[in-house]
């Protein structure tokens, strides 16, 4: 059995750390949340020369040991705990060749903790570009370690890294510099009452509220022969430290780095002129976004009616090839049924991902970030707030966690509590269905009507976010001011290989996580709707054949299935909560469809093509597909059920309620109450209620 080591990728953000992690861990990872706290844990396994494997954790990226959110406390804990089970047996600080001397302050704190630290000098195919040359021999005699230096976008010095991982026992612990130096008397008091631990693990725990083995920050407050420091007076040594470090790496790369500028480029600037203009710049977000949304549906639309023709195909195969029964009618109706609703989803998602993926890889977010922060501010938001809002068009659970870098809690709060306006992709699958039935075909300025449907949708939510942020700002009454920092990544060609790995990881989750929820509730609901209670569904036929004696036998068949479908036990929920909603424009299979997407929206549409499936008589298989059967369904009048009126009604009430069990699960957990989540489930609830009521009242 080949012995497996722990190592830790650590950096700044933006140095191209998870770049190295897929390249050194390609598909062999996986991310989930560390035990107690809603921080992504991302981990995956490395096969190194002779037979060694590597663990290697992708740990949140931080700019110091100094924390200042719940991320940076947990690389930091982790590095103070040799207890666990993740505690490294090496630390590779990956650093961008363009940011070397803020991306070394990080590398020389870590260097103080005693543990064998590999530097990565990352995007080395810039260097020529930018004028950059280094002197590595110098730089690794004085910074104590061994430097890869690497460009995951060329596969270069990945083999060096792999080869210098597994030599890490050969690795210098010294540490780059004495911190005792800043107060030598503090520091010599300090060691001489813990003298069997490591000085500069005493300093993190005294500085932060972080904790290792056994001794916590409240022990040192309890000695009787060593003196504490004032919390502004610790302030001041940090800052100490700060400059000492910064000195020593300044001495370090004026020999070892040369930056000639002759050779560096000012394209950077250009853009950034232009990108974050106060006018241009809109223009240029709105055009992308546009672009975006209109590939969305032009591209996914051939693989999705692909996908939806073969499970509506496959429905069929089974049903005239096995023998029919109740086996039968569960596979084509429910498990068939309920699974094409899944994959049917998976084309517009992937393309969503792909574009915020290479938004993202080229460093454009982060000029969309900088720019929408004018706007956040006069809402009683903080620029940062940016981040869960953009975040929030993939996914609301991973944008709501993302607020906690928000230091305000009154911003933060705000901020977790408008946030789910924002269209997440759960929302798409309801979106793309509606709008493909509802709006008609045609263009304006040579745009689509769909596609600006799809965009206005988007547009609206953030607007709600935002206007709603304004309203909670005023009725929060708690003083607080904060300062927006963010840094700007240099531009980049997106890393093909990165674009890959998070559309496959993203698509994947929705398949999976999305995909068990929505695969179960229509088995549920099968059973639900194949079995009634009373004489009426157990007599539907003889029923329905003494009030229709002339009937032909497919019309016959049909009008069993409706009649044993209304009084089926979900009929009668449906009818049920029919009053409650019939002044929305919706019947009562729709009302299933919304109660149903309460565990997650995206369950909406195949609750209905698993209610609509049930006893389907249909020899056409064009007549098969989810979008027919819903296209096709009408009220016991004869008018469609999915008319411009309803179909617009119920796009705004998905564009406004709070329609995810799992969404409120974060923020009660973010927010420590059940005071928040609640409210905001019956506030969103009731907005989107009566905007989708005047919305079709105006429009029938």
């Amino acid at each position: 059995m080949s012995k497996q080591i722990n190592v830790a990728l650590i950096g700044n953000p933006n140095t191209g750390k998870t770049s190295v992690f897929n390249a050194l861990t390609g598909l062999n990872q996986k991310v989930g949340n560390y035990p107690g706290i809603t921080v992504d844990k991302k981990e995956g396994i490395c096969k190194l020369p002779r037979g060694l494997k590597a663990h290697v954790l992708d740990l949140p990226g931080t700019y110091s040991l100094n924390a200042s959110s719940l991320d940076e406390n947990v690389v930091i804990e982790l590095l103070l705990n040799k207890n666990d089970k993740d505690f490294p047996d090496v630390a590779v600080v990956v650093t961008d060749v363009e940011n070397l001397k803020r991306n070394l302050l990080l590398f020389t704190q870590i260097k103080d903790l005693e543990i064998p630290t590999l530097l990565v000098i990352n995007m080395a195919d810039r260097m020529q570009k930018k004028g950059i040359s280094l002197d590595i021999n110098y730089l690794e005699t004085q910074l104590h370690t061994k430097i890869a230096v690497v460009s995951t976008r060329k596969n270069q010095g990945i083999d060096t890294l792999k080869e210098l991982i597994t030599n890490y026992g050969m690795l210098n612990t010294k540490p780059c510099l004495d911190i005792s130096t800043i107060d030598t008397t503090y520091f010599q008091n300090l060691k001489k009452t813990f003298s069997n631990q490591l000085l500069y693990k005493l300093w993190l725990v005294i500085t932060q509220d972080v904790n290792f083995g056994k001794i916590q920050r409240n022990d040192f407050d309890a000695l009787n022969d060593f003196k504490t420091k004032s919390n502004a007076d610790l302030k001041r040594l940090q800052q100490k430290e700060t400059i000492k470090r910064y000195q020593f790496i300044n001495n370090v790369l004026k020999k070892g780095l040369i930056v000639n500028l002759a050779n560096a480029t000012d394209l950077r600037i250009k853009l950034d002129r232009i990108l974050t203009h106060k006018i241009w710049g809109y223009l240029i977000f709105f055009v992308i976004l546009f672009l975006m949304f209109q590939a969305v549906y032009d591209w996914a639309t051939y693989p999705t009616d692909l996908i939806d023709e073969a499970f509506a195909s496959l429905a069929n195969w089974v049903k005239n090839t096995m023998p029919a029964g109740a086996f039968t009618n569960l596979l084509s109706e429910g498990i068939i049924a309920g699974i094409g609703g899944v994959m049917v989803f998976i084309p517009p998602i992937a393309f969503l991902f792909l574009f915020i993926s290479l938004l993202e890889e080229s460093g454009y977010m982060s000029r969309v970030v900088f720019l929408m922060d004018n706007i956040m501010k006069r809402f009683g938001l903080s620029g940062k707030s940016v981040v869960p809002l953009i975040s929030g068009n993939a996914c609301a659970i991973p944008a709501v966690m993302a607020a906690r870098n928000i230091e305000n809690w009154k911003e933060r709060l705000i901020t977790i509590l408008v946030t789910p306006f924002t269209t997440c992709s759960a929302r798409l699958p309801v979106y793309v269905i509606i709008i493909a039935l509802v709006i008609p075909q045609g263009t304006f300025l040579g745009m689509s009507y769909k596609a600006l449907t799809l965009m206005g949708l988007y547009i609206i939510g953030f607007l709600t976010a935002i206007i709603s942020a304004y309203i909670l700002n005023k009725v929060l009454k708690i003083k607080s001011k904060t300062y927006f920092v963010i840094e700007m990544p240099s531009y980049k060609i997106p890393l093909f290989k990165n674009v890959v790995f998070t559309v496959v990881e993203k698509t994947k989750t929705f398949v999976l996580e999305a995909g068990k929820i929505i695969l179960a509730i229509s088995i549920i609901l099968w059973v639900l709707a194949s079995n009634g209670p009373g004489d009426n569904f157990n007599n539907a036929e003889s029923i329905i054949k003494t009030e229709n004696p002339s009937i032909s036998e497919p019309e016959l068949d049909d009008k069993i299935a409706a009649h044993k479908l209304q009084y089926s036990y979900i009929g009668i929920i449906g009818r049920a909560i029919e009053p409650a909603i019939r002044p929305l424009g919706y019947d009562w299979k729709i009302g299933i469809g919304l109660v149903t997407s309460f565990a997650a929206r995206e369950v909406f549409v195949g609750t209905l093509a698993t209610i609509y499936s049930v006893g389907s008589a249909s020899d056409n298989e064009d007549e098969d597909t989810i979008k027919s059967k819903m296209a096709a369904e009408v009220h016991s009048n004869g008018t469609k059920v999915f008319t411009l009126a309803s179909g617009i009604s119920l796009l705004l009430f998905y564009a406004f309620a709070m329609q995810c069990m799992s969404t409120l699960a974060i923020v009660k957990r973010e927010t420590n109450s059940w005071k928040w989540p609640i409210l905001q489930l019956v506030v969103m609830s009731s907005f989107a209620y009566i905007t989708a009521l005047i919305a079709f009242q105006f429009l029938k």
